[in-house]
């Protein structure tokens, strides 16, 4: 799977994508991740990327030439030109069925925007998908770009060492809800011990208690998944 990463900050992934499972990834030609600046499709000797808003505001709006050009270059890098997702808190909100969905794509180009954001005729010329990690403000889509390559990634068979672990992980497939709790040795630890169900090697035990905890977890923490769960089940 390519991912093509269109930024005003390339320098910020270098780090990342040489770390734990997304570097052994890439390692394994399970993954490719290239990063565009978009300062190089800027057209004057500065290359200067945004201006002040029309109308007046604070901040700077970063201008639709550089990024429409730099967009249409990067998909034309390969025949397939890839899905095209804008990093913006006005978009769809990600979550893991979004995930699993972005996981089946073989190319994804994430545009990360800064400043006040992106002139609107990037979205009408472009038509990007709008995705956000939350309802919350980040200083660019840099950061809400490594979550979707995290996340996508886990998903990604090879990647992952066990290939069901990521199934029964909370809001995965195998289990809309909160994952249940995990214990490891010690068997007892400061007056806590693991519960003796986990140590009886009754498979069919371990899985009923494994649900029934999922279950009390997911209604104390978030009993919307609950809801949720039901009407797609009904469904």
């Amino acid at each position: 799977m390519r991912f093509d990463v269109l930024t005003l900050f390339p320098e910020i992934f270098s780090s990342y994508l040489g770390q734990s499972l997304l570097a052994k990834a890439i390692a394994g030609d399970l993954v490719e991740v290239h990063s565009h600046d978009m300062r190089k499709w800027a057209n004057d000797k500065h290359n200067r990327v945004d201006d002040r808003p029309f109308g007046g505001g604070a901040g700077m709006v970063i201008r639709a030439e550089p990024v429409v050009e730099c967009v249409e270059a990067v998909q034309q890098e390969k025949s397939q030109p890839g899905r095209l997702i804008m990093l913006t808190p006005q978009g769809r909100r990600l979550d893991q069925p979004l995930v699993e969905e972005l996981s089946l794509e073989p190319r994804l180009l994430l545009l990360c925007g800064r400043y006040e954001g992106f002139d609107q005729r990037v979205s009408d010329l472009l038509q990007p998908e709008e995705i956000s990690i939350g309802d919350y403000v980040l200083n660019g889509g840099e950061v809400a770009a490594m979550a979707i390559i995290d996340a996508v990634i886990r998903l990604i068979p090879g990647v992952l060492g066990d290939e069901t672990s990521s199934v029964d992980d909370s809001f995965s497939s195998g289990n809309r809800l909160l994952e249940f709790p995990q214990y490891t040795r010690p068997r007892v630890y400061r007056g806590l011990a693991a519960p003796d169900v986990l140590l009886s090697g009754d498979h069919a035990q371990i899985a009923a208690w494994r649900k029934q905890e999922s279950i009390k977890r997911t209604k104390r923490r978030r009993a919307d998944l609950l809801d949720r769960n039901a009407e797609s089940e009904d469904e």
